[in-house]
Formats: C-alpha cells, structure tokens, sequence
C-alpha cells in the first residue's frame, strides 16, 4: 500500500484574505491551451451566471485548492472571453460542514436566494467541489502545504489539478465570514437541514 506523502507541521491564519492559491491565477494561458487539448476535463457547460455564497462558518476536512478552467458553450453573453471560458480557483473539500449557509443567483431583476444550517444543525457536504473567482474570510489551515503540484495532491486522490500547475493542500481548514462568488459546485452528497428557496429582491 503507498505511503501518504509526510506533511509540514504547522498551522497558518489568513485574515480577510483570499486563499492564497490566487496565484496560480497566473498561469492563464497555459490552461487554455490545455483545455483546448482536452488536457483537463470539464464536467459540465457551466451556465456563465455567477451565484453568491455565504455562510458564518465553514469547518472542513481534507482540503486543497488549485487553479483551473470552467467551460461554457461558445458566444455565452455571461462569460468574457469569447470561447466560453473562465479562470477559476478550485477548492475541494473531503468533508465540509457549513453554518448558515446562504446562496443566490441574480436572475435579471430579482433573487433566487436558497437558505440552510441555520439551526443547530449545520450543512454537511462530502467530495465538495467550489469552482469560484472570488473568496474571501477569516481562515485558519493546519498542515498547509502551499505550492504543490497540483497532480500531485493526497488530500482527496479523486480530484486533482494538471501537472505544473501551483496548488495548495491542508489537513483542516476554518474559514469564518465566508464569502464566494462562484461559477459551479458539485458534492457526492449535500444535506441541507432546514432548506428554504424563495425570489427576493436582495441576494446574500
């Protein structure tokens, strides 16, 4: 059986910062040409609307993060770039438990806000997978690796990044004061105790 890869020890604070894998931001123009050679594969046309999350807190286990491209269908009137495509950081949590959780898209005019965990029981999602350009909040990593290639990440062995490309891994990330602008999340499982949808006028 192999070995998990030995870890620095450590535990690192990040206040009211994005996650520090904005970095691999940089490295644009290679994953367009290795999406185009179908290099790192897409699950699904992303719509091209962004949807905004919050939440009080999230606890997870089992994180990493690293850049990748979310593809839409050509000429989508949401996405800037002319081949439907759009920079995003990817951050997959194992297992992630998620207090006061808000989401919302804004559809022309009015808001499709979605509400959970607000009770004593909070959002529980496994294999959680947040395609987002925009993350901010308070957080705190322990065992941070940062600067890992990112086919080479041991955190959730299901779901890695193309070689050469920067990534970052953690045993536990807390974030409080979570908020992300998003393009996709996908999960295998997502329970949400006390679900509430409704169009409102203000989003999250």
């Amino acid at each position: 059986m192999a070995t998990k890869s030995v870890k620095a020890e450590g535990k690192v604070r990040y206040r009211r910062a994005a996650i520090p894998g904005v970095a691999a931001l940089a490295t644009t123009g290679a994953l367009v040409i290795l999406t185009a050679q179908g290099a790192l594969g897409v699950q699904f046309a992303i719509s091209g609307m962004p949807f905004v999350v919050t939440a009080s807190h999230l606890h997870g286990s089992n994180f990493q993060q690293y850049g990748d491209l979310d593809s839409g269908l050509k000429g989508n009137p949401w996405l800037k770039s002319s081949n439907g495509q759009a920079v995003v950081m990817t951050s997959v949590i194992g297992d992630a438990q998620i207090t006061n959780l808000c989401q919302s898209v804004n559809l022309v005019g009015i808001n499709l806000v979605i509400r959970a965990g607000s009770g004593s029981t909070p959002v529980h999602a496994t294999n959680l997978v947040l395609d987002s350009t925009d993350l901010s909040g308070d957080a705190t990593f322990n065992n941070i690796q940062i600067g890992r290639d990112a086919s080479t990440l041991t955190e959730v062995p299901s779901v890695e990044g193309h070689p050469f490309t920067f990534a970052q891994q953690a045993d536990t990330v807390d974030i409080d004061n979570v908020r992300q602008d998003s393009y996709a999340t996908t999960a295998s499982t997502f329970s949400l105790p006390g679900l509430s949808m409704s169009f409102q006028s203000k989003g999250c």
